[in-house]
């Protein structure tokens, strides 16, 4: 059976090592990659090689003016033949710069096809430039369609955070504050050194082993449903409280809602504060409503991702899936159910005070609360242009 790794990454140089590593690690491995910069001219270049060199290449043409459409589109057949021609025992799928790895993961799945590791390769001296970068793709030549809007910040961080193998280069401009980041805004992600293992790769026949941690990681599994339920605002496995090597991460955590126009006037001091932050806040005018918080870049994107689930009757609860119970539960309050303030701020000299008087100031005062739901739902509704309500 054909075993399909992803690796993705904007951190070019860091990915193809990675890719190389497996190549040289896995006997019978090919590398399948669609390169988008091709776009421009109508279609998107296909190259499958191995160790040798290349094999085949091809030309996808693009599918209502996206890259990345065309790049679905083509991928699971490609993969299917590859299954089909009894020798390749791994296919290493390596995205091109921007696409998001939970999006491939998603659509070999549905293929019918294996995915046994997703792997986000990392150099970690870039991983605060990355994060900083508040450019759109398209500026950098790097959009995967005429109407791309992501940012290279929040693209990288979507591509660092679901992926539960990190590969990461042996960077030399790499500090322990740059390791520090990397490990706090992830905690729960393996880090595997690309260069870790036999330079020559293992003997023909050799299986993977402990010499070589990133074809070991590639063969291991993936679970595709508990991935992006990970990364799902309602129940997102959250990075945890941390301090060291000059990096923080401060969990904040209430259930008390934001009153809606003292939040609206912080936003751009409470996006700034942190290299990266994320996860759902409660509003008082949208008390029903589960609301996500995703920044980084200085750049914030706030969206509705539905009810929270103390607002839902109890019959609706046997369609929820077992995962987002589990995570109300353990948000739950005698008063408010799973209506709450989680949100995880992730920075070097991050200003742990500054930052959570800022949000206290945002919450709604004692008489405030104590007016009640009716009352709140008539204050100002400072959030629906940007909910686009």
């Amino acid at each position: 059976m054909l075993s399909v790794v992803i690796v993705g990454g904007l951190h070019a140089d860091a990915r193809k090592a990675a890719v190389e590593r497996l190549l040289a690690d896995v006997p019978g491995s090919v590398v399948l990659h669609h390169d988008l910069a091709t776009a421009a001219a109508g279609t998107v270049v296909r190259t499958i090689r191995d160790t040798s060199g290349i094999l085949a290449a091809g030309e996808a043409p693009l599918v209502n003016d996206c890259a990345c459409c065309a790049l679905r589109e083509d991928l699971v057949p490609e993969l299917l033949r590859l299954a089909d021609d009894g020798v390749t025992r791994l296919a290493v799928v390596e995205l091109w710069d921007s696409v998001e790895p939970k999006a491939m993961a998603e659509v070999v799945t549905a293929g019918g096809l294996t995915v046994t590791g997703v792997i986000t390769a990392v150099d970690p001296a870039l991983v605060l430039p990355y994060l900083g970068n508040g450019d759109d793709l398209a500026e950098r030549g790097l959009a995967a369609a005429a109407t791309d809007q992501r940012t290279v910040a929040d693209t990288f961080a979507r591509q660092l955070e679901y992926a539960p193998v990190l590969a990461v280069a042996d960077s030399e401009e790499a500090d322990d504050e740059d390791r520090e980041l990397l490990a706090q805004l992830h905690p729960t992600a393996r880090q595997v050194p690309i260069g870790h293992g036999d330079p020559a790769g293992p003997e023909p026949g050799a299986q993977a082993s402990a010499r070589s941690p990133l074809a070991a990681a590639a063969l291991a599994g993936f679970d595709v449903e508990a991935a992006a339920a990970a990364q799902h605002p309602a129940c997102a496995l959250l990075p945890t409280e941390a301090d060291a090597h000059g990096v923080s991460t401060l969990v904040w955590h209430r259930c008390r809602p934001f009153h809606p126009e003292r939040l609206y006037e912080a936003l751009e001091d409470i996006t700034c504060a942190a290299a990266r932050s994320r996860g759902r806040f409660w509003l008082a005018d949208k008390p029903d409503v589960l609301l996500h918080w995703d920044a980084a870049g200085g750049a914030l994107c706030v969206e509705s991702v539905g009810p929270w689930l103390a607002s839902l009757p109890d019959a609706a609860w046997e369609m929820v899936p077992p995962v987002r119970r589990a995570a109300a539960a353990m948000d739950w309050h005698p008063e408010h159910g799973d209506c709450c303030q989680h949100l995880v701020f992730t920075s070097p000299a991050l200003d742990r005070d500054g930052l959570e008087r800022l949000l206290e100031h945002c919450l709604l005062t004692d008489t405030e609360y104590a007016a009640g739901r009716d009352a709140w739902k008539r204050l100002p509704p400072a959030f629906d242009t940007l909910l686009e309500v």
